[in-house]
């Protein structure tokens, strides 16, 4: 069982907890067939599945690394299962990802405490992505806004939350999943979705505007333009930098709109002459890909609020830019 304070957690291999669905004959054909067959279907299996367990475990970690490090432990687990006991291969998978996943967040509170700076989630290119249920609300989840929200919530919180409201799994399969009662992983949904709900932005933004507030903010700051900068902060501003003490960056968040604006204009100054950015899709919102001389150097982020730039998050971390070449969820 899992234990919302903390500690290790025992999950008993997670076979057995799955039961009949209507995949059940899909898997009957695998456990019949032996051989290069049987890998063969088995793989297709899997691969069928893999986009779900990705898009779970990059939204339970704010890793794409960790998130394709615990891909593959699950195909490992599900090459290495009984496959007459699992008679549901997609709840099987979701089941074993996302308790690696719990245990994962758990081992990593002490690393991102330690984290030279603020720590950002890896971000990750969703322009030409094929997300496995491409919603708004599944869309909105891969923000880094929204990443970061969920830093808030303890690892079964998480797991809860993202399953129930975001993944849309019904509260019985949820409980089976996190190994808790349905009652109490309705209690813990609440608690989680009044944690999301009191940190998100009052009115959405559309695209549209997004991307314009984008252009126009990248716009200004190539330029110098600090009172164009200042009409588009908030007054209340906060700028984050993520730079992992690997490249240079501000180790404390930037309050305030003045201050905000001159710190981006600081650092456009001190930036090469071969320093451009363009607009990608990033983590299912417009953001700023700053490449130098090829090679993409940041990664920037607006969450937007009541029109104007209410945060400014920049990824600098060279670890944390390397998957960013090919789209993910």
């Amino acid at each position: 069982m899992i234990d919302d304070a903390g500690g290790r957690s025992d999950w008993a291999g997670g076979e057995h907890v799955l039961a009949g669905t209507a995949e059940a004959a899909e898997t009957t054909g695998a456990t019949g067939a032996t051989g290069a067959t049987g890998e063969r279907v088995e793989g297709r299996l899997f691969a069928r599945y893999r986009p779900l367990i990705f898009s779970i475990a990059y939204r339970m970690t704010g890793s794409a690394l960790d998130a394709e490090d615990l891909a593959q432990e699950t195909y490992l687990r599900w090459q290495g299962s009984d496959r007459a006991a699992v008679a549901d291969p997609k709840a099987y998978l979701t089941t074993v990802v996302t308790r690696l996943a719990i245990d994962h967040l758990r081992a990593a509170r002490v690393r991102r405490e330690e984290y030279a700076g603020p720590w950002l989630p890896e971000p990750i290119a969703t322009d030409g992505s094929d997300d496995a249920a491409a919603t708004a609300e599944l869309a909105d989840s891969l923000s880094l806004a929204f990443l970061v929200l969920l830093e808030n919530l303890t690892p079964v919180e998480r797991a809860v939350f993202l399953l129930h409201d975001i993944f849309v799994y019904p509260f019985d399969e949820v409980a089976r999943i996190v190994g808790k009662a349905e009652a109490n992983c309705r209690q813990i949904a609440g608690r989680a979705r009044r944690r999301v709900r009191e940190g998100r932005p009052r009115f959405a933004v559309s695209p549209h505007e997004h991307e314009d507030l984008t252009r126009r903010f990248a716009r200004a700051c190539a330029d110098g333009d600090l009172g164009g900068l200042l009409a588009l902060l908030a007054d209340d501003a906060t700028a984050w930098t993520d730079g992992g003490g690997k490249a240079p960056a501000a180790r404390q968040p930037i309050q305030g709109a003045m201050n905000v604006a001159r710190y981006l204009l600081g650092v456009m100054a001190k930036a090469p002459a071969n320093v451009v950015s363009r607009v990608r899709a990033i983590n299912g919102q417009p953001g700023l890909i700053v490449e130098a001389g090829g090679d993409i150097v940041a990664v920037v982020a607006l969450e937007v609020a009541d029109g104007r730039i209410a945060a400014v998050r920049s990824v600098v971390n060279p670890d944390k830019l390397r998957g960013l070449a090919t789209p993910r969820v």
